[in-house]
């Protein structure tokens, strides 16, 4: 890596294709005690983590449901059923489209918006809701509520319940 004019780190493209780092990400630098140089990919959403976990361990018992909240690069918490298959997996590709389109999805399972929620894909639920989470007009991350109940059938109130999730935890990182 080098430094532009303005003392600014220059990532070489190689590096931030693997890392998934764009360009203009913002990224924290760390040395460890040999000193070897640590990249890591900055995500607010990130330093929010214990308040998300919480905020997803009140809405998995409110509606029985499982419930994960992601940065643009993985799920930072996640709460209900099926949790430990999800907590701090790479979110998918799917999931990044849907973030940066900024669109809400309610689907089935059989529905042919139905997406993985992580690059693993090894999940098996039958119904999802995403909302995006935006703070200062940038996307964060999403807010999803699954359920592996296929005779449920997520509507409007569930759509609402992670539109609301996703603005309070947008309108907290703006503070």
């Amino acid at each position: 890596t080098r430094g532009d004019d303005l003392g600014r780190v220059v990532v070489p493209k190689e590096i931030r294709k693997t890392l998934r780092i764009r360009e203009g990400d913002p990224l924290e630098i760390f040395t460890d005690r040999e000193g070897e140089i640590i990249l890591k990919k900055y995500s607010p959403m990130g330093e929010m983590s214990a308040y998300a976990k919480d905020y997803a361990d009140s809405l998995a018992a409110t509606l029985g449901c499982t419930v994960c909240i992601s940065d643009q690069d993985q799920i930072v918490a996640a709460a209900g059923v099926g949790r430990k298959d999800l907590q701090e997996k790479d979110v998918s590709r799917e999931l990044e489209s849907i973030m940066q389109e900024r669109e809400s999805v309610v689907a089935g399972l059989n529905d042919k918006n139905f997406i993985r929620l992580t690059r693993e894909g090894e999940e098996d639920f039958s119904n999802q809701v995403i909302c995006p989470i935006i703070s200062d007009s940038d996307v964060v991350g999403s807010v999803s509520i699954l359920d592996r109940n296929e005779k449920k059938r997520f509507g409007e109130m569930e759509q609402k319940v992670a539109l609301c999730a996703a603005n309070f935890l947008g309108r907290q990182m703006e503070q």
